[in-house]
């Protein structure tokens, strides 16, 4: 029996879509951060733009929320030249009752060229994927609780931007990792770079209890999680996805994994700090911290367009 390919590749075992980082070879993942770190110096010049998508057609179909990943998406497609088209999705046909798939044959039928999709579904870019035009390329902004390739990509390539090599790392991932498809994301690609040690620190209602299977070493003391650590990455408590009282208190959350000074003297003194984004300072980290020597929040945002104009950039050059 033949092995089932992966979605994500080509028969060449080229990247024709980014669903998730689970199951891409390492020799993937160093090609994009490779190819990032060649379009840092795009925004450096009086012209930020190449044109690596000139006449393609870019759709950003975001059916949740975002700030960060939907305008570096645009502001990354823009820089590679393609026509960008930002779908309005409260005003769009699907709050007529337009199902996800009639949504994307309408727009296939338009010469879209990509869809980058955020969606609260698990799986929803699969779907898209499996039933889009064989020369349309999809990119997953996130989907429910399962994946966030590109945030994956662009927290891998921030570390390799300040610590150089992943062979000796320790990494902490702090926070709600249950509800976390970047933890997820940031997991599967610290395994597949070659991260020794990595720790999921957080209360036992928010922590899978299959990460043990994954080779994590799993931390319910925000002290002993961090020790020692080269890398904290921070989690948002992400409210909107928990159903009953999974925590006592905002507060009391705070008081037992809110990364302090305090707590973060516990690291490596060359340590950094990272968090996907929105943070809620007093909650899951303290304002001096987050604007601190320590902190990289804001060169993840910066590292992330170029992340971005990498992945659509090798999409855009793999046929199916």
């Amino acid at each position: 029996m033949l092995a089932r390919r992966n979605p994500q590749l080509n028969a060449h075992g080229e990247l024709i879509h980014l669903l998730s980082i689970e199951g891409l070879p390492r020799a993937i993942l160093t090609q994009i951060l490779d190819t990032a770190g060649t379009f840092l110096s795009v925004n450096d010049r009086d012209v930020k733009k190449v044109p690596l998508l000139r006449g393609k057609s870019v759709f950003n179909l975001f059916f949740e929320n975002s700030t960060r990943t939907r305008t570096t998406f645009e502001i990354a497609a823009k820089r590679l030249s393609a026509d960008v088209i930002n779908l309005d999705i409260a005003k769009s046909s699907a709050s007529k009752g337009e199902s996800l798939l009639d949504t994307i044959a309408n727009l296939s039928a338009m010469h879209a060229d990509m869809f980058v999709v955020r969606h609260s579904e698990s799986g929803a870019p699969y779907l898209i994927a499996k039933h889009c035009a064989p020369h349309v390329h999809v990119v997953n902004a996130g989907d429910g609780r399962h994946a966030h390739p590109t945030q994956g990509l662009l927290d891998m390539y921030t570390i390799r931007h300040y610590k150089k090599s992943f062979n000796e790392l320790t990494v902490a991932i702090v926070g709600d990792i249950v509800h976390s498809r970047v933890a997820r994301s940031d997991i599967h690609a610290l395994t597949t770079l070659g991260v020794p040690e990595i720790r999921a620190v957080g209360p036992k209602t928010l922590v899978p209890g299959d990460l043990r299977d994954m080779d994590v070493r799993v931390c319910h003391d925000m002290k002993e999680g961090v020790k020692g650590a080269d890398v904290v990455i921070m989690l948002r408590l992400q409210n909107e996805r928990m159903s009953g009282a999974m925590l006592p208190s905002a507060g009391e959350y705070f008081k037992s994994y809110g990364l302090t000074e305090e707590v973060l003297a516990r690291a490596k003194p060359d340590a950094i700090v990272m968090h996907p984004g929105p943070i809620n300072r007093g909650v899951e980290i303290d304002s001096r911290v987050a604007d601190g020597a320590h902190s990289v929040i804001l060169p993840q945002v910066t590292f992330g367009i170029a992340v971005r104009m990498a992945v659509m950039s090798i999409l855009a050059g793999n046929d199916a």
